[in-house]
């Protein structure tokens, strides 16, 4: 086993013959013991340093002048004024009608936009704020799940950073728009279905040290899966901000059922699928119940006020709109409504791009622009441009090549649970790309970027861990100490990437030709 304060658990598991010439704790064997090990659950301090240090950093870096640039950028002339209505109405208005405003999103992200408005006020700093404190959230979840999920300060000081300073995460975390909401609640979602996963595997390792024989009792010890509800009740916050994080419920739903089934089989239980997919689906079903509940609680404003556009749309053409029922009837009119909005939105935009381009940086989208000022030079430039630190971008493809290799030939569940969150943030874009070919932009792929990240991780530790675990101290092998600089070394260099784009990340004025040469593709990125 490794330690949990610099190293790695990238080790291939102890072949069967060997762990079984231990004898065991209360009569368990110790391969099924090992099996069904978790994170100890003990405090450990330096993990916890080492996650606030560059939570702060990453806070400190998004906070920074917030306010500027001075007014809306890129789609913020929406969703800024649509909380602002909000905090006055309940719900989006229109104000050169004087009346509901027709929207295509559900309500939630601007709810947490209004509520750095009424911190605030109508102003930068106001519907900028939420964004800031969801960016930095972003970066604590990831650091805590990536300890977990490797037992590693190092792996989840290394996510931590890699996040921080990327560019893309980081331009979203200064702008008002709905996404990186949708990134942290996914991201919490999956957070929680893998404490989930431990504290199932847990609760099985000790019904065993209690005497339970999976061989004898066909009855599976009854646990209360109270994460999972957990994860159904922040997946339907990521919902109610967008539509599109129902892409991961199959994929996460799968993930749910596969961890629950290699648990029973590490137990022993004879049949671990059959044995328990009642309760398993029946617990699913009720972690989506919640995250119904909770999404349609996020449409409070517009169900609790009779001034919603369609709020008496069943009332207003004639039909019978009884109390609650019509309200939730006229709720599934508003959805299909908007849903053929959705599906019919194919108009070309400048900025649009497809989803095979994202992890290339094929079409970054320029939130501001301003040529004018004095820079010191003829010509000036001042540019917010939402693009990933190019270094760090450019190896997700190749982490997520690796990552399938890994998987298949560790057969490790953290390969395959981490890849199924990237397919699932990526892969129905390119459905909707090549059947309708609706217009998207490059953002729509922020939830799958701690994914992505986590990607990149699991290959830097699988660099730095030789066959036989890492080791302290002077006896560490060649592979170790070069691993270690490789991955020391691409950190900085995406350090030094991200301080370099640094000036059109924050909209910087600066000489035209000091913007031009960091356009490294060309017209693409202009």
């Amino acid at each position: 086993m490794t330690t949990a304060t610099a190293e790695t658990d990238l080790t291939p598991a102890d072949s069967p013959a060997e762990a079984e010439k231990s004898p065991g704790v209360r009569g368990v064997p110790t391969i099924v013991r090992r099996r069904l090990s978790t994170l100890d659950r003990r405090f450990d301090p330096y993990s916890w340093l080492v996650t606030a240090i560059i939570v702060t950093v990453a806070g400190i870096l998004r906070f920074a002048g917030i306010s500027k640039p001075k007014g809306y950028i890129f789609d913020e002339v929406y969703y800024p004024t649509d909380a602002w209505d909000m905090l006055q109405h309940g719900v989006e208005w229109d104000e050169k009608t004087n009346g509901p405003a027709y929207v295509v999103h559900p309500p939630l992200g601007k709810w947490l936009i209004a509520f750095g408005e009424h911190l605030f006020g109508n102003n930068e700093l106001g519907w900028r704020f939420s964004s800031a404190v969801a960016g930095t959230l972003m970066i604590l979840v990831l650091i805590r799940l990536t300890y977990r999920l490797f037992h590693s300060i190092v792996l989840a000081g290394i996510a931590g950073l890699l996040m921080t300073l990327d560019g893309f995460q980081f331009v979203l975390s200064r702008t008002s728009l709905l996404d990186i909401f949708l990134g942290l609640f996914i991201l919490m979602t999956f957070a929680a279905m893998v404490i989930d996963r431990d504290h199932y595997r847990r609760r099985w390792k000790r019904a065993l040290e209690s005497g339970f024989d999976p061989a004898t009792t066909p009855r599976v010890p009854r646990i209360v899966p109270w994460w999972l509800l957990v994860a159904g009740i922040t997946f339907g916050m990521a919902c109610g901000v967008k539509w599109s994080a129902l892409f991961f419920a199959p994929f996460f739903a799968v993930l749910v059922i596969a961890w629950r089934v290699q648990a029973r089989r590490s137990a022993g239980v004879r049949g671990p699928f059959l044995a328990g997919i009642l309760g398993d689906l029946g617990w699913l079903v009720l972690a989506f119940g919640l995250t119904l509940l909770v999404y349609i609680g996020s449409w409070s404003g517009w169900l609790l006020t009779d001034t919603g556009y369609y709020r008496h749309y069943r009332a207003d053409n004639g039909m019978a709109e009884p109390p609650i029922i019509g309200a939730l009837l006229n709720l599934i009119h508003y959805h299909t409504q908007a849903y053929d909005f959705h599906s019919g939105l194919t108009e070309r935009h400048v900025y649009q791009s497809w989803p095979w381009q994202w992890l290339l940086l094929g079409r970054p989208v320029a939130f501001y622009w301003n040529g004018n000022g004095n820079c010191g030079a003829p010509s000036c430039a001042a540019e917010i441009l939402l693009l990933g630190t190019p270094i760090l971008w450019w190896s997700f493809l190749p982490a997520l090549c690796t990552l399938v290799w890994f998987g298949i030939a560790r057969r490790d569940w953290r390969a395959y649970a981490i890849f199924t969150g990237a397919v699932a943030g990526l892969l129905p874009w390119f459905y909707f790309a090549v059947a309708d070919g609706r217009t998207m932009f490059s953002f729509y792929a922020l939830p799958a970027l701690p994914f992505l990240i986590l990607a990149v991780v699991y290959v830097l530790g699988a660099i730095m861990t030789p066959p036989g675990g890492l080791v302290s101290g002077p006896n560490k092998s060649d592979r170790q100490l070069v691993g270690t600089v490789v991955a020391t070394t691409f950190v900085v260099l995406v350090a030094l990437c991200f301080a370099y784009f640094y000036p059109i990340f924050v909209g910087t004025l600066m000489p035209y030709d000091d913007w031009s040469v960091r356009m490294w593709l060309g017209s693409r990125w202009i």
